[in-house]
């Protein structure tokens, strides 16, 4: 797979993701948070679980075998994204949904700047502007006009820096192990598993609420982790963390185009101006490299 289909795999992940917010908001019923984070993810990881043993099957068998470091990594990949999911939903019941959106979005300037402080890595000039585009663009998106941080806003803005890290470690993951459906299928399973547990400690959830969110839960559990997740993991064996996280980032634009679909929200010229903005930061991601300027600038 080359860098052009990998990035069209993250596109399409990031689709996913943006129609899922219409599901998500009206689909989870008055099931508790943590309980629906943990069923949909346990049913993602079950979707991917044939595919994930064939590969692993065959890379074990002749490509690599697969370490206990290997199997760390993974755990520790499921319990950030769990972290990640489990803040953002904390902070969402606590501040505005424009709040939330916007400051998520801090994930996408974080993961090059802890790539470069923690592991060393250097990324393209690019990343740097684009970034930024990326984050004005969400902001404008959201219609906020001025950001007041409330309890709430420190929950969501916690959640980022594990958001940041579940995109560096799933780019680790998959290159290192070259089975980024195990990778995708455990994580999963892990981010399953203790959410589960948690929900039921601290929700008590009822058969009724489960049962009356069952179509969300399958619907986010198949789509949202089983496939978009998976393809994102796929996806980053073959794309930079830094360049990943502004593809990725895109979801905000399907989700603005999912709730003026099916919602029937509309969105200003001004608003418009934010998308445009999302997707000239994905664009100079995509075409700065391979041009004649960014070759040279990378060379230096």
């Amino acid at each position: 797979m080359n860098r052009l289909q990998a990035n069209a795999l993250l596109t399409l992940a990031a689709m996913i993701w943006g129609s899922s917010f219409v599901v998500q908001q009206i689909g989870t019923g008055e099931l508790g948070t943590l309980t629906f984070t943990g069923a949909r993810f346990l049913l993602g990881g079950l979707v991917v679980l044939p595919f994930a043993l064939r590969q692993f099957s065959r890379v074990n068998g002749s490509e690599r075998a697969f370490e206990p470091l290997d199997w760390a990594g993974m755990l520790l990949t499921g319990c950030v994204l769990f972290t990640a999911a489990a803040l953002q939903q904390h902070g969402i019941l606590r501040t505005t949904v424009i709040n939330s959106g916007f400051l998520t979005a801090l994930y996408v300037p974080l993961v090059p700047v802890i790539g470069l402080i923690l592991l060393k890595r250097k990324v393209h000039f690019s990343i740097w502007p684009a970034s930024i585009l990326c984050f004005l663009g969400t902001f404008i998106l959201s219609g906020a006009k001025e950001v007041e941080l409330a309890v709430g806003d420190l929950w969501v803005i916690s959640s980022t820096i594990f958001w940041s890290s579940h995109v560096i470690l799933v780019g680790i993951l998959a290159s290192r192990t070259r089975a980024p459906l195990v990778v995708a299928c455990i994580q999963f399973l892990v981010c399953g598993v203790v959410g589960l547990g948690v929900g039921f400690l601290a929700e008590s959830p009822t058969l009724s609420e489960i049962w009356g969110a069952g179509p969300g839960i399958c619907y986010i559990g198949f789509f949202s982790v089983g496939m978009a997740f998976t393809f994102q993991v796929v996806g980053q064996r073959y794309t930079p963390a830094a360049d990943a996280a502004i593809i990725l980032s895109s979801e905000t634009v399907f989700a603005a185009m999912g709730g003026m679909i099916f919602l029937g929200e509309r969105l200003s010229l001004f608003q418009l101006s934010g998308a445009l903005m999302i997707l000239a930061a994905i664009s100079l991601v995509e075409l700065l490299p391979m041009s004649a300027l960014g070759k040279a600038r990378s060379l230096e």
